[in-house]
């Protein structure tokens, strides 16, 4: 039987959250920012009145501002998105219980067991645009197709508030003109390498050899082309099903540029002390370390090392992180941004390998430590305890580890 695959898509969802919420900002240029004084002012979402006066996600305030001088700017709340998309995903499950969330705003859903009650892919399609509209005031667009690639990629073709079909029948009459940078996963990079090639349309893609993709872009090459040909045989995630954590990181952007080597040691403590306690909580040990600097040219740089030892250690991650920032050639320069990010993880068994050059009973007690930490913090809040390195009234240090200013690494998902 045809699989039938539908990926929903929320139109400006954030901006839209705002607007159901408050009817008197529907017919105003609403842009979801961050704080301008603080340095995190750029545009994070946007409604459908601010697409068309040519402001973009990642526009700064000043930018947007004299594209519309009249907008009216929100502060993102994550914790009100994060429970609306809840509901959204309340709606999909009575369709399906196979749903797989793509962040807050997108999912794909397996439809293929519900087609006897709801009708063909389109009806249920049209019918989940009807329900969530009616119930929560948010437009969507879903791609309806027979693989997860081309529901995608059907879900971008029209918005907002549509519904696109890509079949067996006419996929090669939708999907092979299209630009590479439209099918799931090609980046910039790989299309660029594809362009230098003569490759720039996804049917060009599909009829490329290979051996020559594999050769030109290794294992992902042959990914794309096996995605462009319609050839993707991946499964939608049944309800309940949870991804294996892959990588754990977190960012910070700096209220002011900071060139000194201590200010960015005692920083990256911050930093790692948060990953570290959502790796406790996680049971999971880390084996690889990256460092992320963002120059003030507003580029992002990474560094990774491989440890020796699996460890949960926030004191072990951050001077990991720390001699990667003294071996880069950032030492003087002015940084922007940092982030911190662990990957390659395993589960903590309680049992280690033990190393004889590495003191067991300190590494016991240091863990014994920030366990402790972590509990007090839990009960009591973050400021209750604290390293003694990290005392002062500089608010440059004084970073709620949960709070808003610690957002997601630059480009990963922390979840998968």
């Amino acid at each position: 039987m045809e699989r039938v695959i539908l990926h929903s898509d929320l139109n400006n969802f954030y901006a839209s959250v705002e607007c159901a919420e408050h009817p008197e900002l529907k017919n105003r240029v609403v842009i979801i920012c961050g704080n301008a004084k603080k340095r995190r002012g750029v545009v994070v979402a946007k409604n459908e009145l601010a697409k068309k006066k040519g402001i973009k996600t990642g526009d700064t305030v000043w930018q947007a501002q004299k594209k519309c001088p009249d907008l009216v700017m929100v502060t993102p709340d994550l914790e009100k998105y994060r429970k609306v998309s809840q509901k959204v995903r309340e709606i999909y499950y009575e369709f399906t219980d196979k749903v797989e969330p793509f962040g807050l705003d997108e999912a794909w859903l397996d439809v293929t067991g519900s087609v006897r009650l709801f009708g063909d892919g389109k009806q249920i399609a049209d019918k989940i645009r009807e329900t969530v509209k009616a119930r929560l005031g948010l437009t969507v667009s879903i791609g309806v197709s027979f693989n997860k690639v081309f529901a995608k990629l059907g879900s971008d073709l029209k918005k907002p508030d549509a519904t696109t079909c890509i079949t067996y029948d006419n996929f090669k009459d939708i999907v092979w003109p299209l630009p590479i940078g439209d099918i799931l996963y090609a980046g910039r990079a790989t299309q660029k390498k594809l362009a230098d090639c003569g490759i720039t349309t996804i049917g060009a893609l599909a009829n490329a050899e290979p051996e020559f993709l594999e050769r030109l872009l290794g294992k992902g090459g042959l990914m794309l082309s096996k995605y462009a040909r319609g050839e993707d045989d991946a499964p939608v995630a049944d309800y309940g099903h949870n991804e294996p954590v892959k990588s754990i990181g977190n960012s910070i952007t700096l209220p002011r540029d900071v060139d000194s080597a201590e200010e960015i040691r005692r920083l990256l403590y911050i930093l790692s002390e948060s990953v570290c306690e959502r790796l406790r909580e996680k049971k999971l040990l880390t084996r690889t370390v990256t460092l992320a600097v963002r120059d003030t040219s507003l580029a992002w740089h990474d560094r990774q090392c491989a440890l020796g030892e699996a460890t949960m250690l926030s004191a072990t991650v951050a001077e990991t992180a720390f001699k990667l920032f003294c071996e880069s050639d950032f030492v003087g320069s002015a940084v922007h941004s940092l982030g911190v990010r662990v990957s390659n993880l395993c589960e903590d068994t309680g049992d280690f390998q033990m190393n004889l050059f590495e003191d067991t009973e300190e590494r016991e007690r240091k863990t014994t430590l920030e366990t402790a930490m972590d509990a007090i913090r839990k009960k009591h809040g973050h400021e209750a305890i604290g390293r003694a390195m990290l005392i002062g009234d500089d608010p440059i240090y004084k970073v709620n580890l949960k709070g808003e200013q610690i957002v997601s690494f630059p480009g990963t998902d922390s979840t998968k």
